[in-house]
């Protein structure tokens, strides 16, 4: 790899990592010698892309598109470009897509060009004064671009203006704002490329007499109650993920529908476009059910006039649910939602914002190669048997509980990793994002033996995924002792953990699930408790354990009688011994220690001696795993007419009668 070539990876990650000037697929970056270009392929994020991420292209070939003619017909046209720039291709089998601007990059006469959608640029370039205060605020060596379509067109007027440019200074221009789209920027380093990109940002906000800063707002618990109906609502044909956001930005054009039309009702640019559409609900606030009434019919006609579901729906007063295909998509259109509101409010300061033309929009909302974009950053394997699925996993830090969740995770699921254990859960969460997957992690801080705490994760995931499919009450503690042994504190403890806080999760996962039930009565639900084989037969000198896992199941039993009526299904799972896990291997507090002090097992002389004798009770001659536990989950998950189980998954040690 040449140096050229590591520069330019690490300019396209500095600025694909800031939210600022990219967003998603958006943006471009390439570099060039005599007789190629590298330029960052169509879809690939900035963020992390590698020497893999680019298109090598010759430059002579490029060169030659210009001389060319293609159709007078705009998708013709477009079509015949994108085949021009593919067969510039050094590599034709590497499968990626050149961007379709890399004509536009090859005209620059410096080494690096550096495109990005910068929010700070854009509340000018989406300005009705555009084109004024660019000339006020930089002067005439910064070359502006009225609006034109993007595609071939736009490199046929940016060529005309850059000649103009030439004759006039007798140099290249280096700054290049092209308006509701963007800026360009050409250097032939990348020290000079930050150093230009920081003095255009240092004299823009100059511009502002004081400069608004963004505010993340809290979510109403009326937002927890709405998201999941909006979601049921959009998921007919395939189970969607939502999530509910409010902002500073956001909240100044929610007060009621008059500054929403105002701010809001038509996109800025070709970001907006491809990832949230060009139209967006609003629903002047109310009562629950008014809202969630009026957002059905809303919905209904919108996919009637659109063919599609709508992205974003704003609430007054209360904030923006988001929904997409999938967690990562998500993810990515929050962030839009924030650029966009940000934009209009920063346009304010230049004579008010300048949406696209109905006609503009329409071209990009049809374009090929937008869709084609955002189809290839949004990325990602097919999903499996339980596809954007919620899952609460409490527990689910270490252990069993994280053995789940990763084997939720691997099929698809959205699981919130729910712990005490703020370092591991935040890390393993992290670990898990770190998959080329669409679906994602994320950790919630959780006390499952306190009301408000797991009110708090219910509401909290509700929010951040946009509902709650399967709640896994997993998280427990096991204090081994005698009668003689054990204290009343200890055993309250126990029960706490044990007992209470599975009462809690189905508490608290049962009001969202029949908010969604009420939407979709045919729509299956599970809570699900991770017992344990001594839920089904007593245990020696760990009657606290077993004592709460024997009362889990008359909790499982009771909740599916009153539940089932709303398709929600309450089951329990009752693993075997998992030895491989910190429950039983810590050296320091693990059962295999306690048992030995305890002396729960006849003549053991060492924890291996522990370990031999429970492995020598099991039938399969050996420990529970996490994936034996989760293929029975998926089998509760999959069935729909069974519930108030108590699924043993043993190896044979422990058999229903």
């Amino acid at each position: 790899m040449n140096q050229g070539v590591k520069d330019l990876i690490e300019v396209s990650r500095f600025y694909g990592l800031k939210k600022e000037y990219v967003i998603a697929g958006g943006g471009n970056t390439s570099y060039k010698d005599e007789k190629h270009l590298w330029i960052k392929a169509s879809g690939v994020n900035l963020s992390d892309i590698d020497e893999n991420g680019f298109c090598v292209l010759d430059r002579e070939k490029l060169n030659d598109i210009p001389n060319q003619q293609f159709s007078a017909d705009p998708t013709q046209r477009e079509e015949e470009v994108k085949n021009a720039l593919l067969n510039s291709r050094i590599d034709p089998g590497s499968g990626l897509r050149p961007s379709v601007e890399t004509s536009l990059h090859n005209l620059f006469n410096f080494s690096f060009v550096v495109h990005t959608h910068s929010t700070l640029v854009n509340g000018l370039m989406c300005s009705n004064l555009a084109a004024e205060k660019t000339l006020e605020i930089f002067g005439e060596e910064v070359l502006y671009i009225p609006y034109t379509d993007p595609g071939y067109i736009l490199f046929v007027a940016i060529d005309e203006e850059i000649k103009k440019y030439k004759t006039k200074f007798n140099k290249e221009p280096q700054i290049v704002l092209l308006q509701n789209h963007g800026i360009f920027v050409a250097a032939n380093s990348i020290d000079e490329i930050n150093g230009i990109y920081a003095g255009v940002k240092s004299q823009l906000k100059r511009a502002f007499e004081v400069f608004p800063e963004e505010l993340d707002l809290p979510v109403s618990e009326k937002m927890a109650e709405i998201v999941p109906a909006i979601r049921m609502l959009l998921s007919e044909e395939k189970l969607k993920v939502a999530s509910a956001i409010n902002s500073s930005w956001i909240n100044k054009f929610i007060s009621n529908k008059t500054a929403f039309k105002k701010g809001l009702e038509k996109p800025f640019n070709p970001d907006q476009m491809v990832y949230c559409m060009s139209e967006y609900l609003f629903i002047e606030n109310n009562d629950t059910d008014t809202i969630i009434e009026e957002a059905k019919t809303k919905i209904a006609d919108f996919k009637t006039r659109k063919g599609a579901a709508p992205k974003l729906i704003f609430i007054q007063n209360e904030g923006v649910i988001v929904s997409e295909d999938s967690a990562v998509s998500v993810g990515y259109l929050k962030d839009m939602v924030n650029d966009f509101c940000q934009i209009a409010t920063l346009a304010e300061n230049f004579g008010g914002s300048h949406p696209l033309t109905t006609e503009q929009a329409s071209f990009i909302e049809n374009w090929e190669v937008e869709n084609y974009r955002k189809k290839i950053s949004l990325g990602g394997k097919a999903q499996g048997r339980v596809e954007n699925k919620v899952a609460i996993v409490t527990g689910a830090a270490q252990g069993f509980g994280a053995g789940i969740a990763d084997l939720m995770f691997s099929e698809g699921a959205n699981v919130i990793i729910a712990d005490m254990n703020e370092e591991k859960g935040r890390e393993f969460a992290a670990e898990l994002n770190s998959k080329e997957t669409k679906n994602r992690a994320h950790f919630i801080s959780v006390n499952v033996s306190d009301a408000e705490s797991v009110k708090n994760l219910v509401q909290q995931t509700v929010i951040h995924f946009g509902g709650l499919d399967a709640m896994i009450s997993n998280a427990g503690i096991l204090r081994a002792g005698s009668l003689d042994e054990m204290d009343q504190a200890t055993f309250e403890l126990m029960t706490k953990v044990n007992y209470t806080g599975y009462f809690l999760c189905a508490k608290y996962a049962q009001t969202i699930m029949k908010i969604q039930s009420k939407i979709d009565a045919n729509y299956y639900m599970d809570i699900i408790q991770i017992n344990s084989k001594s839920g089904l037969k007593g245990s020696n000198k760990n009657f606290a354990y077993a004592g709460g896992k024997f009362g889990g199941i008359g909790l499982t039993q009771s909740f599916a009688l009153e539940l089932m009526p709303f398709n929600i299904k309450v089951n329990s799972i009752c693993p075997g011994n998992f030895f491989d896990g910190p429950l039983w291997s810590d050296p320091e507090n693990g059962l295999f220690v306690q048992y030995l002090n305890a002396g729960k097992v006849p003549d053991a002389k060492t924890i291996d001696d522990v370990k031999a004798f429970y492995e020598a009770q099991v039938p399969a001659g050996r420990g529970c795993t996490a994936e034996d536990v989760a293929k029975a989950i998926f089998y509760v998950i999959d069935q729909e007419y069974e519930t108030g189980q108590a699924v043993p998954v043993t190896g044979g040690q422990n058999m229903l009668k």
